[in-house]
C-alpha cells in the first residue's frame, strides 16, 4: 500500500478487522517478523507476530479516496479475522512477499525499488506536498521527529534560496 507509507511486516500482520471503511483508516497494532532462535542443539527461526517496534508504530493511518473504492467491496465479502495479503488465517510472510513484488517490478519492467523504497517515496512525496513532519512522522510510526527529518527532509538549494526570500520578504 504505497498510499500509506506502512512497513512490510505491518503489512502482512494487517487483517481486514484492521481497516475501518466507515473512519477510512487502517489501524497499526502488530508486525509479523521471523526472528533467529539458537538453542543448545540448532539454529532455527520463527515467525511472530507481535506489537510494532515502537508504541508510536502503534497508529492509525488514513485512507486515501482510491484505497477506500478498492477495498470497500472486499471488505463486504471477506472474513475480519484474515489477513489482508492472504485473505487467511496464515499471513503472508514479509520475505515471501517482498519477493512477490520483486517478481511483480521485473515483469513489469519497472526500474527495480526494494519494497521499503516505497515507504521512502511516500514519505517524500508527502514532505514535497507541504505536509507538515510532525504529521508525516506521526503516519510513518516514527518514534521521534528527528527520524523523519533526518532521512526525509534533505534541502536543495533551491529550496534553501525560497527560505531565506520568505524570511527577508517578512522583514520587509
Amino acid at each position: 500500500m504505497p498510499s500509506t507509507g506502512i512497513r512490510i511486516g505491518e503489512l502482512c500482520a494487517l487483517t481486514w478487522d484492521d481497516i475501518n471503511m466507515e473512519q477510512g483508516i487502517i489501524s497499526v497494532n502488530k508486525t509479523i517478523e521471523r526472528i533467529y532462535i539458537v538453542d543448545a542443539e540448532k539454529r532455527h527461526t520463527k515467525l511472530i507476530i507481535d506489537t510494532p517496534k515502537t508504541k508510536n508504530s502503534i497508529r492509525e493511518i488514513p485512507l486515501t479516496r482510491d484505497l477506500q473504492k478498492i477495498l470497500k467491496p472486499l471488505k463486504r465479502i471477506v472474513n475480519g479475522s484474515h489477513y489482508v495479503l492472504s485473505n487467511d488465517t496464515k499471513p503472508i510472510e514479509p520475505r515471501t512477499y517482498r519477493n512477490h513484488y520483486k517478481q511483480l517490478i521485473t515483469s513489469l519492467g519497472i526500474h527495480p525499488l526494494k519494497f521499503h523504497g516505497l515507504r521512502h517515496s511516500f514519505a517524500t512525496r508527502c514532505i514535497e506536498s507541504n505536509c507538515d513532519y510532525k504529521t508525516v512522522s506521526v503516519i510513518l510510526g516514527h518514534a521521534d521527529i528527528s527520524t523523519t527529518l533526518n532521512l526525509y527532509v534533505h534541502p536543495n538549494m533551491e529550496h534553501k534560496k525560497k527560505c531565506i526570500d520568505k524570511m527577508i520578504k517578512g522583514l520587509g
